[in-house]
């Protein structure tokens, strides 16, 4: 489908923003406690807009309307009917596609060039599962000689609660409630605070789409108040979040207690390896989207980059060139390659760490920030050149533009040194020799590898990591199957088998 692109400035652009309700029970509602925070711009850190502020009472609210939703409307459905309504959403998002990518740079300070892309996939998140679910949704069959047949079967949990992050968050909330509505489960969404325009209009087309009431509900508010209550409530059956990890250990304990699925997808320090037999203009193409793209607050960004000693001198130069011909500028100019990171608080995180990386021995290099930009929160791109992977700098997950080099000579100590790190989600190996890349594409800790590539994403295969990275997958049928349902086994005999007869008198 083609959609009409309207390319204006960030000040023009806020016409489409305006305040935010929770949305409980098919109604757009106040908080009960009548509680608002403001959502700052992360382009200029004026006020955009008041936010609803949910607390443990709405959380209440929202989790007893899909309680009774599920029991009495979602669940009730025949599978081609909940269909229709996934695949309407689809459709109802291909519609609005341009004010939600809008809407996306606005609250984000992602480039509009980057949120139309990621946008669009939100639909295809409806569209894939409605598809899987229509294909895949059953199980396995067994007979057991000629007395008994054994079958499985798929069923939803009923309420889950989502928790989902400021980077992406239109496409990554989408990615999470397509698979549970698509499943059968109703859902109350918590969306991160720093971004709550694109949970609100994902809310505004789910009610479009007209989907039962209480089948899909939105929270907003803070974690420990609304989202420490959505993982504490007992009706609430499984808690997918995404995000940092000490926030997703906290959410782990917490969910113990009355014993919830979990599925965790945190941060990273993900390497990228470029050997000296690699194409390095492709190399180096991969290497700067992957950290510089989505403002380097990806959890995927390749934040450590070791090159082969041979090739270091040469790569490291072109980097430079790279880096100080990178676009900052307003997000909603369609020419912006990087935009400002989300909030103030994160970017003195970011440049913390850019100060400390000069202490640790360092040498820092970055583009210059333009003085009409001095109001956001602009890190330009940045290179930490020197580091060595012991540096807190390439231990620590900083979540912005800055890419530390490492060299290295042997395949041997590169595999070390990329292990060598608390967190294992992604990884990258550049390299013309198909048995070296296999060799350390296994070797390398990581949740998922890309040989000769950059980030590319396949919905069919699972998305997650090891070690701090996360626990479980989400994506494909490791989605349906193992998280947003619980197998049920139904054992049938087909004659009358023998039973033992205790306590029958002879």
């Amino acid at each position: 489908m083609t959609h009409k692109t309207t390319d204006q400035s960030s000040t023009e652009a806020k016409k489409f923003v305006h305040d935010v309700q929770l949305y409980i029970n098919g109604e757009f509602l106040h908080a009960k406690g009548n509680g608002t925070f403001q959502n700052k711009s992360p382009f200029t850190n004026e006020v955009l807009n008041e936010v609803a502020e949910g607390r443990k009472e709405d959380i209440k609210e929202a989790v007893e309307a899909a309680k009774h939703a599920f029991e009495n409307t979602w669940s009730k459905l025949k599978l081609a009917e909940r269909m229709t309504y996934i695949n309407k959403i689809a459709d109802v998002i291909d519609e609005e596609v341009e004010e939600i990518a809008i809407l996306e740079a606005i609250d984000t300070g992602l480039p509009i060039s980057q949120t139309r892309k990621m946008v669009s996939r939100a639909a295809t998140n409806f569209r894939f599962y409605a598809k899987m679910v229509e294909a895949k949704l059953y199980g396995e069959a067994y007979q057991q000689d000629d007395e008994f047949m054994n079958y499985t079967i798929y069923k939803p949990l009923g309420v889950v609660g989502l928790i989902t992050p400021w980077n992406a968050p239109f496409m990554l909330e989408t990615w999470k409630v397509a698979p549970a509505l698509a499943t059968g489960n109703t859902v109350v969404l918590k969306p991160a605070e720093l971004s709550p325009l694109t949970a609100n209009k994902l809310a505004e087309v789910i009610h479009k789409a007209g989907v039962p009431k209480g089948v899909f509900n939105v929270v907003h508010g803070f974690g420990e108040t609304a989202g420490a209550a959505l993982v504490e409530h007992p009706d609430v059956k499984a808690i997918s979040f995404t995000g940092e990890t000490v926030t997703g250990s906290t959410i782990i304990r917490n969910a113990a207690d009355t014993l919830k699925k979990t599925s965790m997808e945190l941060g990273g320090k993900s390497p990228l390896i470029v050997f000296e037999d690699a194409d390095l203009e492709r190399a180096l193409d991969a290497a700067v989207w992957g950290i510089f793209s989505f403002n380097g607050e990806r959890c995927t960004a390749n934040s450590r980059v070791f090159l082969h000693k041979s090739i270091k001198d040469s790569f490291v130069e072109a980097l430079k060139e790279r880096v100080f011909n990178i676009k900052m500028g307003d997000p909603m100019d369609p020419s912006t390659q990087l935009g400002p990171l989300i909030e103030t608080e994160h970017y003195n995180k970011v440049n913390h760490y850019i100060q400390l990386a000069k202490e640790e021995g360092c040498d820092v290099i970055q583009g210059k920030i333009p003085e009409e930009l001095k109001a956001g929160n602009f890190v330009p791109a940045t290179l930490l050149l020197n580091a060595t992977n012991d540096m807190s700098v390439c231990q620590e997950e900083i979540f912005g533009p800055v890419m530390a080099v490492i060299e290295f000579q042997s395949e041997e100590e590169v595999i070390a040194a990329a292990n060598d790190v608390k967190y294992g989600l992604a990884g990258y190996v550049w390299t013309n020799d198909i048995k070296r890349g296999h060799r350390v594409a296994q070797a390398v800790e990581a949740g998922m590898i890309w040989i000769n590539s950059q980030n590319t994403r396949d919905l069919r295969i699972p998305f997650g990591g090891t070690k701090a990275s996360g626990i479980g997958r989400e994506g494909g049928h490791y989605a349906m199957f193992e998280f947003y349902t619980e197998p049920k086994v139904i054992h049938v005999a087909l004659g009358d088998h023998h039973i033992p007869q205790f306590g029958k008198k002879k």
